[in-house]
């Protein structure tokens, strides 16, 4: 079953007078327990990709669907409830409340979920952090962590909901080199052992050197897509309708 089904997604926006298509006529299908990277220069649509992919920004035309769940005509309120159960969020810069600890930071967002009694929440809370690395660190704010011990908690805070999907949005851009590798072994330990579909948007070398799963974009298409094989990337190009128009000729 896929996780993610994009079927014909684009996405425009006015820019003064100028109308600009940021993500062009894109299809794309994505199975659970992938760790796929969107890969391509600044402005080629990958964020926006992302963005449509986590419900937050809605298609011009074509359709998305999240666990074989039709975006498409979905209230906000309903966007949002999809979104607190289904994907979890990672972004390069944390985006953890700063008056709140780091366990606090993780239960936030189960204090949407009102089926989670204080108990249950509190047992994720432990889980997650431990499982990051961060049991020893649950009452600290996030002025008092580390760079990676920060987005270790944005993962915990992300996993602690038991998505089916987690996005992340260059996760490693705003950390050194070691500390993002240790970050990027993390999320391939957790993909792998949890079956979750991890998606990145980056420009990290080392995010697509990790990834079983490539995306490249550029000019607000999929230009190629890639399978790692013991090792070795499998690339082929993108098809278009145009492409498939000229074999019928």
């Amino acid at each position: 079953m896929s996780v993610v089904r994009v079927e014909h997604v684009s996405r425009d926006y006015r820019l003064g007078d100028q109308l600009v298509r940021a993500v062009n006529d894109i299809s794309l299908s994505v199975e659970a327990g992938v760790f796929l990277a969107i890969s391509g220069p600044s402005g080629s649509g990958k964020t926006t990709l992302l963005n449509l992919i986590g419900c937050i920004d809605r298609p011009t035309r074509g359709n998305i669907y999240i666990d074989d769940r039709p975006v498409a005509g979905m209230t906000d309120n309903q966007l949002a409830a999809l979104r607190l159960r289904s994907i979890g969020f990672i972004f390069q810069t944390f985006n953890l409340l700063p008056v709140l600890s780091a366990a606090e930071n993780v239960e936030y967002p189960l204090l949407q979920r009102p089926e989670l009694t204080a108990a249950e929440r509190k047992e994720r809370v432990g889980h997650f952090l431990k499982l990051v690395g961060l049991a020893d660190r649950m009452n600290n704010r996030p002025n008092q962590l580390s760079g990676g011990q920060r987005q270790r908690v944005a993962i915990a805070r992300a996993l602690a909901g038991s998505p089916s999907l987690i996005l992340a949005d260059e996760p490693t851009a705003n950390l050194d080199k070691k500390t993002g590798v240790g970050i990027l072994r993390l999320m391939k330990k957790i993909n792998q052992k949890m079956n979750t579909t991890f998606i990145f948007s980056t420009h990290d070398r080392r995010v697509v050197d990790m990834a079983d799963r490539l995306v490249q974009m550029e000019d607000g298409k999929i230009h190629a897509l890639g399978v790692r094989r013991e090792g070795e990337w499998l690339m082929a190009p993108e098809r278009t309708a145009d492409d498939d128009k000229g074999d019928d000729k």
